[in-house]
């Protein structure tokens, strides 16, 4: 049983690595996202960015900077098959999780303009944003320096595989497919 966690960067392709690995791999998917919007829409909340990038700080500040990451990771480890968990966030939880043996860390990252393009064709809640809202959000995810919040840069410099998705879905397939193989 394999358990690999997500990071990059909004819009670079995590949710397509998580879709191919399910779907060609039989890989279990856990997400975040899903965990925090369920808090979320109990609280009876607007789900968006800062929702649920608050929510999210705020179960860090008061469990712990991993608290998110090790629940999904408890789910994944009981599930007894291969599990991807989508979306790690935080140095904390690359550590702890990292700390449990069985972790992997993929890694994904776009240029920017290409990432904003997809998020508009997704039209997620979340993805309806100006450019400019775009990417100062980026700004503050990318090198936070509390531990409880986001910091994706340093995420992704603890990443076991980086992969680069500038191409098409089958050049990052051929990516993956050898990372797999070599699991």
């Amino acid at each position: 049983m394999k358990i690999i966690g997500i990071t990059g960067t909004l819009g670079a392709g995590k949710g397509t690595i998580v879709e191919y690995l399910v779907s060609n791999y039989g890989f279990k998917h856990y997400s975040v996202r899903s965990y925090l919007i369920e808090l979320i829409k109990a609280k009876g909340i607007e789900v968006n960015r800062d929702s649920l990038t608050h929510t999210a700080n705020e179960l860090r500040a008061a469990n712990g900077p991993s608290f998110i990451a090790e629940q999904l990771f408890a789910q994944a480890s009981a599930s007894g098959t291969n599990c991807i968990i989508e979306s790690i966030r935080t140095v904390g939880e690359i550590t702890a999780l990292k700390a449990k043996g069985n972790f992997t860390l993929f890694s994904v990252d776009t240029e920017r303009k290409i990432r904003y393009n997809r998020i508009v064709l997704r039209g997620s809640e979340t993805d309806k944003i100006p450019y400019e809202v775009f990417e100062a959000n980026e700004e503050r995810e990318l090198t936070a320096t509390d531990p409880n919040k986001q910091n994706l840069s340093a995420c992704m410099a603890l990443a076991d595989f980086n992969f680069n998705n500038n191409g098409t879905f089958e050049e990052l397939f051929q990516q993956l497919d050898a990372v797999i193989n070599k699991l």
